[in-house]
């Protein structure tokens, strides 16, 4: 949208309504960059089409307008909706209007009914010189400037994965006044376990297949279950782990179960979202469902489910944790080493003792609030690190 200095569309000369929701104009302009550099990295080795890059302009104006309308009720309820910056042409068999509709407050609380269930995207493109809604869609292309309301003055910012399967990456997060931007270097730390590295966006070690993200799913199918768990991931082979665990374990698994692990195996022979989305997202959410069971889920890196219902205990050699490193992978954040029960409960003190006694293992913990920490041994610390990862898992 070019504007003159007067706060004028010089395409069609009409006044244009002065931004309103101050965050919206603060991390305009790092989103942009956010986009601009990711395009620019995967541009030589992509040959498919990547969706439009948006302007800061453009950003500030769709934050601040779905802002408001998250604000608003309708019949009793708030409006829930993701928005996608591309055109019609981006889209994959859209459903377009015949009349495109104003972006305004008013028109997406009107339409938020139709479009709440998960994967609808209402498209958003600039025509005549302003942003106007042309219809919805299911499937956009990667790098696709994505908007969603969580809750009411809650909304991320998050883009589509390039290879197209598994969570969106999320850019920032904006909370009434409050805003968190994703720091893309926090995933390069030296002590960083894969599964942030996944979630920001970047490649991964063993414990990861970059295309699929399995513990990325399984940590946001864990949060949505709102009952809190825990879910340990130890080393294939080894069996030093059940020296942390209280025996007898009261939902042990003999052999193993290895629906997800086949999966996994199958994808990679095979990477066709399309044919496995519908079997892995059913084997993720049974696993996860099962953290919700008092006591920790344990896997093996290979996905094959050991046990679960287990009571993590303290080795018989091992000193009781005392503190361990809190970080969070925003912008501005600066870590802070505190006792685990200053963090969280009884599961954070449980896992962060694990970890502490098993270090070749990370734990993640749900809490019913909403928090998610990924538990690791951090060798350049010589301790526990915590981190808190709430903001990449919205």
């Amino acid at each position: 949208m070019k504007m003159n200095n007067l706060g004028t569309n010089i395409i069609t000369g009409d006044p244009v309504p002065a931004t309103t929701y101050k965050p919206a104009r603060g991390v305009a302009s790092l989103v942009e960059s956010h986009f601009e550099r990711h395009h620019e990295s995967v541009r030589s080795h992509y040959d498919q089409e990547l969706a439009p890059k948006p302007d800061a302009r453009t950003i500030e104006t769709i934050i601040d307008t779905t802002f408001w309308a998250s604000l608003r009720r309708e019949e009793g309820r708030s409006p829930k909706v993701s928005i996608a910056f591309l055109s019609p042409e981006d889209a994959e068999n859209p459903l377009i209007f015949s009349e495109r509709l104003t972006l305004s407050a008013n028109t997406l609380t009107k339409l938020a009914p139709a479009v709440e269930r998960s994967g609808i995207h209402l498209g958003v493109w600039m025509e005549g010189g302003e942003l106007r809604i042309w219809g919805t869609t299911r499937v956009i292309p990667g790098l696709c400037f994505v908007l969603e309301v969580v809750e009411p003055g809650m909304l991320v910012i998050k883009h589509r994965r390039v290879d197209g399967f598994g969570k969106f990456v999320n850019v920032a997060v904006l909370k009434g006044d409050q805003v968190k931007i994703v720091d893309e270097n926090s995933g390069r730390a030296r002590d960083c376990p894969s599964v942030i590295n996944s979630m920001i966006g970047f490649t991964s070690s063993r414990l990861w297949s970059d295309s699929l993200n399995l513990l990325v799913q399984l940590a946001v199918s864990m949060r949505a279950h709102e009952r809190g768990g825990i879910l340990l991931v130890v080393p294939n082979g080894k069996e030093d782990w059940r020296k942390s665990i209280i025996h007898p374990i009261t939902y042990h698994v003999q052999p193993s179960f290895s629906e997800l692990a086949d999966l996994n195996r199958k994808y990679i022979e095979d990477p066709n979202p399309i044919g496995w989305q519908s079997q892995l997202g059913s084997a993720i959410n049974g696993l996860a469902g099962l953290t919700a069971v008092d006591g920790a889920t344990i896997i093996n890196d290979k996905y094959e489910l050991l046990a679960f219902g287990a009571k993590i205990g303290r080795t018989a050699e091992g000193r009781p944790v005392e503190e361990m490193l809190v970080t969070e992978p925003v912008i501005g954040n600066v870590g802070q080493v505190m006792h685990p029960v200053q963090h969280g409960g009884t599961r954070h003190l449980s896992a962060a003792q694990f970890v502490h006694d098993q270090r070749d293992a990370i734990a993640l913990v749900a809490s019913q609030d909403g928090r998610f920490t990924i538990f690791s041994w951090a060798p350049c610390e010589g301790k526990v690190q915590a981190h808190r990862v709430d903001a990449l898992l919205l």
